[in-house]
């Protein structure tokens, strides 16, 4: 046989060790999975201690936490009480170990306590309310071959995105579509139709169908985009939340009085409830929520908790659920997700929520995976339609997660119908892209901080965060007439949706981007000087913004006056 000459031997072995290097670059993660695997626990800083009353740590010695996993892409369990993941280049400490951040006192909290994140879940980009929105940049769309219908605007997920369930897509259809339409597309398909949803908030129906053979979502969805009936269709994307747990037995309710008094420094100062809450929430102070309470306590609003389970007889948020709604069907019992949720809104027991007369609307969308709480898209478009058919005044949305269109355009919808919408900026970290429904322009994007106003090292940055709320070592109601001592942006933005709640009762015709103008005018700046990407506008003040609200209708009316005056 022939001996390959030197320039056939040297193509030889340059084909090889291509295929090696391509071999090799496939078995890396992508940076998704990356960044959605190494998230590190919080830096805790220690509390202020707050009124001179007795803490809950009094009542009941047995206050604890158990930390379970805040694993985002699998929802696993991590193996160890203590074992966290780390944040590269990000410096904050595991605090389980405080030696690793030298020079941090550690903070004091009850014996056998032990703090967590409690991570979000996540979403996509939108125009400006009552805008049509463009197809995604993602998307397909455009005129078959040789004419005829145009092609439905298809979301295919990017290479590095699974966070989606691998056989199913959703199909959306304008108007009130009966089910037959969709019964010859979902033949040709070969797919089997598992739920079908009518939406009035955009006219549209939905469908979430499974494929029955193995294909591939993205090879589905591109043959789908022939069909002339589809108006849209993309993946049923999937957005988890990391859980934490404590014990405490609770109390029973104590109503708030109703008066609404001017809204003046004196007034503000002899309505103040010093003896409302626990010394551990610090947030109360920081917030300025007592003085705020002697001018408003979210009485009537209706504030919407797209969420897990929320524990609707837990003593700190009885009485002020003003509905629920299980999106899913599960029947699953609370969770503590949705239950710390409802209650930094709400508690009015032990505890002290920002609005402790708002009252709530507990929608599941989220239900228990492990030790984790898990969403689809279809679960929370059904929650969004829900809450604005129910008029939610402010809509909390503590999860964060990929880009969306279908949850975009029905947020749009819900905010040009009067709704406030907050959400969490994540718990990714500084080096994490922005995060949905954080970064949709028609959201107010929240994140953390500390007791010493020190920004949350996991939180997200970027130049949608609107403000910050506290976020870090925050004391909450968890099912069972528990407690848990837990952190992350999913309590920053509830604390600011309490405030939202707060505004809406004093000025109830506040449009959604006056409510966040008063919110963004009032903060409080930290960091760098003016809005930056870590703090937003700064820190919100809940007694600051209810006091704007009077002196803008007093400069309103005085330049109302001053013409009549000059005739």
């Amino acid at each position: 046989m022939r001996r390959p000459d030197a320039g056939t031997g040297l193509l030889l072995r340059l084909s090889i060790a291509s295929g090696a290097a391509i071999m090799s670059l496939a078995a890396l993660p992508t940076a998704s999975e990356a960044q959605l695997s190494t998230i590190r626990g919080p830096s805790m800083a220690p509390r202020a201690p707050m009124y001179n009353t007795p803490s809950i740590r009094t009542f009941e010695p047995r206050l604890r936490e158990r930390v379970i996993s805040n694993d985002l892409q699998d929802g696993i369990g991590l193996p160890g009480r203590f074992k966290r993941p780390g944040l590269p280049g990000n410096n904050a400490s595991n605090t389980d170990n405080p030696s690793r951040n030298p020079g941090r006192k550690p903070p004091r909290r009850p014996p056998g306590v032990t703090p967590g994140v409690a991570t979000g879940v996540i979403i996509a980009t939108v125009p400006p309310a009552g805008a049509v929105p463009p197809p995604p940049p993602n998307a397909s769309r455009g005129q078959p071959p040789g004419g005829g219908a145009p092609q439905a605007a298809i979301n295919l997920p990017p290479p590095n995105e699974q966070r989606f369930v691998k056989n199913e897509v959703v199909l959306e259809f304008p108007g009130n579509v009966p089910p037959q339409q969709s019964a010859a597309l979902a033949a040709r398909h070969r797919l089997t139709q598992l739920e079908q949803t009518y939406f009035p908030l955009t006219n549209t129906t939905w469908f979430r169908l499974r494929i029955n053979d193995g294909r591939s979502v993205p090879t589905v969805l591109r043959a789908l985009a022939r069909e002339g009936g589809v108006q849209s269709g993309q993946p049923n994307y999937i957005y988890r939340a990391g859980q934490h747990t404590g014990r405490h037995q609770g109390a029973n309710f104590v109503p708030l009085p109703q008066a609404r008094p001017r809204a003046t420094p004196v007034v503000a100062s002899a309505g103040a409830r010093p003896a409302g809450g626990d010394p551990a929430q610090y947030t109360l102070a920081k917030l300025r929520v007592p003085e705020a309470h002697g001018l408003a306590t979210g009485d009537r609003v209706l504030v919407a908790v797209i969420d897990s389970g929320v524990d609707a007889g837990h003593p700190e948020i009885a009485g002020v659920i003003a509905g629920t709604y299980d999106a899913l069907g599960s029947g699953e019992p609370p969770h503590a997700h949705g239950t710390a949720i409802a209650g930094a809104i709400a508690a009015h027991a032990k505890l002290m929520g920002v609005a402790p007369r708002a009252r709530i609307l507990a929608i599941r969308a989220f239900g228990t995976a492990g030790a984790s709480a898990e969403a689809t898209t279809f679960a929370i478009l059904k929650g969004v339609a829900h809450a604005s058919e129910k008029g939610a005044r402010v809509i909390n949305m503590s999860f964060a997660g990929p880009n969306d269109p279908a949850l975009s355009r029905h947020l749009a919808a819900a905010r040009a119908k009067g709704a406030v919408l907050i959400a969490a900026s994540g718990n990714f970290g500084p080096k994490s892209p922005p995060q949905y429904p954080a970064a949709d322009p028609n959201v107010i994007a929240v994140s953390a901080t500390d007791a010493k106003d020190n920004l949350f090292k996991a939180a997200n940055r970027g130049r949608h965060i609107a403000v910050a709320a506290p976020g870090v070592d925050i004391l909450l109601p968890a099912p069972n007439a528990d407690y848990q001592l837990t952190s992350g942006t999913s309590f920053a933005a509830a604390h600011v949706s309490g405030i939202a709640a707060l505004i809406l009762e004093r000025k109830p015709d506040l449009t959604p981007d006056a409510v966040r103008k008063v919110l963004l005018s009032n903060a409080k700046d930290l960091g760098p000087r003016g809005k930056d990407d870590q703090f937003g506008a700064g820190l919100v003040d809940a007694y600051s913004s209810i006091l704007s609200l009077e002196s803008d209708a007093a400069a309103a009316q005085q330049s109302v006056q001053q013409p009549a005056s000059a005739q």
